[in-house]
Parts: structure tokens; C-alpha cells; sequence
């Protein structure tokens, strides 16, 4: 029997194209925007009432929105700042779902050639020394999902 997904024990890693490792270890509380859409075309067949053929055309995706998040650097800032200077700059993004334990890792959705769009700060207020951001927007080009290897 097959135990159900706990939405909110995720973690997501950003890795510049060309890096061997991700950007740091952000941690959020909110992860939206996992979508894949397929934009079909209905077409009728003439003298055939009753049957129309559907076509596949191209895929879309939809735009990461992360949430409430808190790392010990900067580097997600580094991140946007550099894609400003070279717009060209892209990474892979994956958002990595986990067992209940924590631990073992359920499925992976994979987000390739990743662009930043926002970057917001929050409220500004005393917290241990964290940088925390708001929310995060990431456009991506490509999504796919692996199933992972840990049960929980």
C-alpha cells in the first residue's frame, strides 16, 4: 500500500547552470506553481456529428511561487542580482518531496532553465541573524517529476 504525500515536508534546491552544488539551503513554507498544461485542439470531422478529434499541441508551464522562506546567506539575492547583469544566466530548480520521516525522499519535481522574475523581502524585524524572504518567483522553461527511492 502506497502512503500518501505530506505536502508541506519539501525542500527545494536552486543550482546555477555549471554548478556542482545548489545555491543554499533556503527553507519555505509555501511552494505553489507546479503545473503543466497542454494547449489542445478540437477538431470535427466532416459528416460525423457525433465524434470530435482532439490534438496535442504545445505544452505550457506554470510559474514557482515560494513563500515565507528563511536562509543563512545571501545568495538567492546574489542569484537575481546576477541574472540582472546577465540575462542570458539560468538553473535548475528542484523542489524535493520527503517522507514523513523527513528523511527519505518521496518524488523530485525538476525545473529546468529556471529564470528569477521576483524577490521580495519581508517586514523587516529582529530574528537570530536568518535572511528571510517573503516570496520568490521562478519562471521555468520544463517540469518533470522522478519518483524517489525512500518509503517513510
Amino acid at each position: 500500500m502506497a502512503l500518501p504525500f505530506i505536502a508541506f515536508n519539501f525542500s527545494v534546491e536552486i543550482t546555477p547552470d555549471g554548478a556542482a552544488e545548489p545555491l543554499c539551503g533556503a527553507s519555505f513554507s509555501e511552494c505553489d506553481g507546479l503545473e503543466m498544461t497542454l494547449d489542445v485542439k478540437t477538431i470535427r470531422e466532416g459528416g460525423n456529428n457525433g465524434v470530435q478529434i482532439r490534438l496535442a499541441g504545445p505544452a505550457g508551464y506554470g510559474q514557482l511561487s515560494l513563500k515565507r522562506g528563511m536562509t543563512s546567506g545571501f545568495d538567492l539575492w546574489e542569484w537575481f542580482e546576477s541574472v540582472i547583469r546577465d540575462p542570458g544566466l539560468r538553473a535548475t530548480g528542484e523542489v524535493v518531496m520527503h517522507a514523513a520521516d523527513g528523511q527519505a525522499e518521496r518524488a523530485r519535481f525538476v525545473l529546468t532553465r529556471c529564470v528569477p522574475l521576483k524577490i521580495k523581502a519581508p517586514a523587516l524585524n529582529a530574528r537570530e541573524g536568518l535572511v528571510a524572504i517573503e516570496e520568490m518567483q521562478l519562471g521555468y522553461e520544463s517540469l518533470r517529476i522522478r519518483p524517489g527511492g525512500g518509503g517513510g
